[in-house]
């Protein structure tokens, strides 16, 4: 009897913000996640449970929250808490492949310094960066075989942070190797060659296949026609670039400097957001061939298919670069897109706030898996086949530190107001419906003394629900 579970494909973009693909967003040219939208739902309320990608990545696999798995920080690092998962927690992707789906992985993974999704219960096909994962070597070969190896790659227009290479990173820069050079192009071609071997019957269904981007987290480096898709001069400034950091946590002022970017003005940032972009353009194009080839090859009816991003990107928001102790919309607030042809009304919204390890229990549901007791987390199903669930009217997220040390921060967000507790500063509270960008920091206003005490409320609810070890001096240093 044939199995009729339907397929999945999900992709995973990286530091991608919730903006650029939301109907009110930038002027950035997405069609293909455009048109996922047009197909399917797209959330407006979906947030990351941790800002840095070891840790989301972690919550994703597990449906944990960050302190319930350990992983607090990035794996790659000299200073990670913990540098791999542990292997002991039941898994969305463990549980689908015993469950007989053949699930595959190719592109970024990010979980564990000596693991692979492997680990985990995916095939992994490759294309691995070597900076976070190194796991193997068939990007660089195919580059080879192209003729344009990655380490012989001169580029263009190169921005710094620190002022200049020696000290600082690159943001952003124009690579003169065609498009089909690009990982992004080589991480779709790996995805429609995976595709091809369910179409051709060289696999057995049904199938999980897992596509991660390397972008468009920084450096920002995109070939022609992306590189000048956007013109700096006609990019403006993002309301919360008027940041003056009065009222705000010491970390924020200082995160320009260590950042290396309190000399950039705003035609450098100008600069680098057209390269950001142009790099989001761009993975929209391949994702759009991907869309593509699910249709040519008869498979799109039966698939699933699943957009989101590990977690946002400053790219100039408060004049901040990458993501770090800020626990702003930013970076916090993740794109997310299902089509499910057959279950989800085309074109239609969620405004039910949602987390990103929510999909590890509905990639389950969707797959006749039962969820396991450890998961912290809600399946979407109910949420994309229209109907009620009983869920929060609020969303959570914890942030303990990068490469820079640790530092406790719990935030709670509702439609109209957010509260962020800094374990080593002031906290933060937002009225997000009058203030948008975040700008003015409420924390001490009088006339907010009501908002300020439920919203504190909450988050030690929060706290105790999910047995967040800081549980028990949060709650008395907000009592």
């Amino acid at each position: 009897m044939a199995d009729s579970r339907p397929n999945v494909l999900f992709v995973l973009t990286d530091q991608e913000r919730y903006d650029y693909t939301a109907p009110d967003g930038p002027p950035v040219e997405t069609p293909a996640f455009d048109r996922l939208s047009r197909a399917g739902m797209r959330f407006e309320r979906a947030v990351t449970p941790i800002g840095i990608c070891t840790s989301a990545r972690a919550s994703l696999l597990t449906g944990l929250w960050p302190h319930a798995h350990g992983m607090l920080n990035n794996a790659h690092e000299a200073d990670a808490i913990r540098a791999n998962l542990s292997t002991a927690l039941p898994t969305f992707s463990g549980r689908l492949a015993a469950a007989g789906y053949d699930t595959t992985y190719t592109g970024k993974w990010h979980v564990g310094r000596d693991q692979t999704p492997e680990t985990f219960g995916f095939e992994y096909l490759g294309g691995s960066d070597r900076h976070h994962d190194d796991i193997d070597e068939a990007f660089r070969e195919y580059r080879r075989q192209r003729g344009t190896p990655v380490e012989e790659t001169d580029l263009d227009d190169e921005i710094y942070t620190h002022g200049g290479p020696d000290e600082g990173v690159l943001a952003a820069a124009t690579t003169p190797v065609d498009v089909e050079d690009t990982r992004a192009y080589f991480l779709a071609e790996m995805t429609l060659d995976a595709l091809d071997a369910y179409a051709d019957g060289d696999r057995e269904g049904p199938f999980f296949h897992r596509t991660d981007f390397y972008g468009p987290h920084h450096p920002y480096v995109v070939p022609e026609p992306y590189a000048s898709m956007y013109d700096p001069d006609e990019i403006d400034p993002p309301e919360s670039y008027a940041e003056t950091f009065d009222g705000k946590p010491a970390v924020h002022e200082q995160f320009l400097r260590y950042r290396g970017v309190d000399g950039f003005d705003w035609e450098t940032w100008a600069e680098v957001i057209a390269k950001y972009r142009g790099f989001v353009s761009l993975i929209d194009d391949q994702f759009g061939r991907v869309l593509s080839g699910l249709d040519d090859r008869g498979l799109a009816e039966e698939t699933v298919v699943v957009h989101a991003a590990d977690h946002g990107d400053f790219v100039g928001g408060h004049r901040q670069f990458n993501k770090g102790p800020l626990a702003y919309d930013d970076t916090y607030r993740i794109p997310l897109q299902v089509r499910w042809p057959g279950e989800v009304d085309p074109g239609s919204t969620c405004e039910a706030p949602v987390h990103l390890h929510d999909l590890a229990p509905t990639f389950l549901e969707i797959g006749g898996v039962s969820v396991p007791d450890s998961f912290q987390s809600q399946s979407l199903v109910a949420l994309l086949r229209g109907e009620a669930a009983d869920r929060r009217d609020s969303t959570f997220s914890e942030y303990h530190g990068d490469e820079f040390g640790l530092y406790t921060q719990r935030t709670v967000r509702t439609r109209e107001h957010k509260y962020v507790y800094n374990g080593p500063d002031r906290d933060e509270l937002y009225d997000l419906a009058a203030d948008p960008a975040e700008l003015r920091n409420l924390i001490d206003h009088p006339d907010y003394a009501d908002v300020r005490r439920e919203m504190r409320e909450r988050l030690v609810a929060w706290l105790d629900e999910t047995a967040d070890p800081n549980r028990t001096w949060v709650s008395k240093a907000l009592g």
